[in-house]
């Protein structure tokens, strides 16, 4: 084995120490996934997703499904150092089978709001003790892993 140093750059997650821990962030992943949607010149937002809107299964179906599937992925992809996107994006993946434009505007309302927080991540801080308990299906597999694998570990837990 060869210690390569510090981790900067794994799975597209950007590692940056500063003098509270980790700034884990996948910025240039949200600009590229802007450019892909064509949103590059969007107006910033501050709110991920109006709360008061009501997505349901009725309206005209969106043009571009696949279009619209990929771009939602790609924020399923965003939420791993992005926490705040978790409910938004959640709830426009209930309507993959078949987006409407309701469905479409509501993407769009999402990358409005990446687009002003492109620079956000998930900040670790090497004074806290944090554990994260990953289960099986079996009690006697239950295991914890120390927040120094964190990095390493979240593309896996992902997938699961």
């Amino acid at each position: 084995m060869k210690d390569l140093g510090d981790i900067h750059y794994f799975l597209g997650v950007e590692v940056q120490t500063n003098e509270k821990g980790l700034l884990l962030s996948q910025t240039k992943y949200a600009l590229d996934l802007l450019q892909r949607a064509f949103m590059t010149d969007a107006k910033p937002i501050s709110i991920p997703f109006v709360v008061s809107q009501h997505l349901s299964a009725e309206g005209k179906l969106f043009s571009d499904p696949t279009l619209f599937r990929s771009l939602v992925g790609a924020l399923q992809h965003l939420t791993i150092t992005r926490p705040d996107l978790s409910f938004s994006v959640n709830s426009i993946c209930q309507f993959m089978h078949a987006p409407t434009v309701g469905h479409f505007h509501a993407l769009k309302h999402i990358l409005h709001y990446v687009k002003g927080t492109a620079h956000h991540g998930l900040q670790l801080h090497k004074q806290s003790i944090h554990d994260l308990i990953a289960y099986s299906y079996m009690d006697w597999a239950s295991f914890l892993i120390h927040v120094a694998l964190l990095p390493i570990m979240l593309s896996f837990l992902e997938i699961i």
